[in-house]
């Protein structure tokens, strides 16, 4: 196809690894990994996040308010806000270490050893990042499901159950491992066009000319 080039693939996934980061920043702080609805009081939600506990009454909105200690939070929180950060971090330095490998940017136009290099690194940055960010989305989600499903809690006592956050976790974490699968292939693709054509091995067919001889009987 004439449109799936390198240089397209190679802007495809610093899209695609940069959409990703996004969703994993925003992920990170949003307050909507578990939401809690009472059936004794449907006008309250509340929603707790890495970073910060909500409550939602019709008459006041939403009002939230920042754990005061880090060492009360469950495990899996704290788990996942050090993993969610590292996620953030290593999915900015793919950003910024495929944006001097891309072709068309000037910087180390003379140096393709250190633009196929730099693009490697960012795949593998992004791989990271993605994982980093599934793994704790993922953590919370099986430790929600392990409590709502506790029969040591009374019928009638609110549980937790999945945000919206979680999904964007979801989301976020695998378009990251795409946009690093992304980088890899430009890399095999560039590879590939610049490899030199192949000499065949096979013997040349000489076409010679036939002669016969005509025999004649006297």
């Amino acid at each position: 196809m004439v449109f799936l080039t390198t240089k397209m693939m190679q802007r495809t996934a610093l899209f695609v690894t940069f959409g990703g980061l996004v969703t994993s920043l925003i992920t990170t702080f949003l307050p909507f990994w578990k939401t809690m609805n009472s059936d004794l009081n449907e006008v309250e939600n509340w929603y707790s996040g890495l970073w910060h506990t909500c409550l939602y009454t019709e008459e006041v909105g939403i009002q939230c308010k920042a754990y005061e200690s880090i060492l009360a939070l469950p495990m899996d929180l704290q788990i996942s806000r050090v993993l969610m950060l590292i996620s953030v971090g290593t999915g900015g330095l793919a950003v910024v270490a495929a944006f001097p490998g891309l072709e068309g940017v000037e910087i180390c136009m003379r140096q393709p050893g250190i633009k196929r290099g730099l693009l490697i690194f960012a795949g593998v940055l992004s791989w990271i990042s993605g994982l980093t960010t599934l793994a704790p989305v993922s953590i919370v989600a099986y430790t929600t499901v392990v409590d709502f499903w506790n029969e040591g809690f009374p019928d009638v006592m609110p549980r937790w159950e999945y945000g919206e956050a979680m999904f964007s976790g979801w989301f976020g974490g695998l378009a990251l491992v795409i946009g690093g699968t992304l980088f890899f292939v430009a890399v095999c693709m560039r590879d590939y066009g610049q490899r030199p054509p192949s000499v065949s091995n096979s013997p040349q067919v000489k076409h010679g000319t036939k002669y016969y001889l005509k025999t004649e009987i006297l």
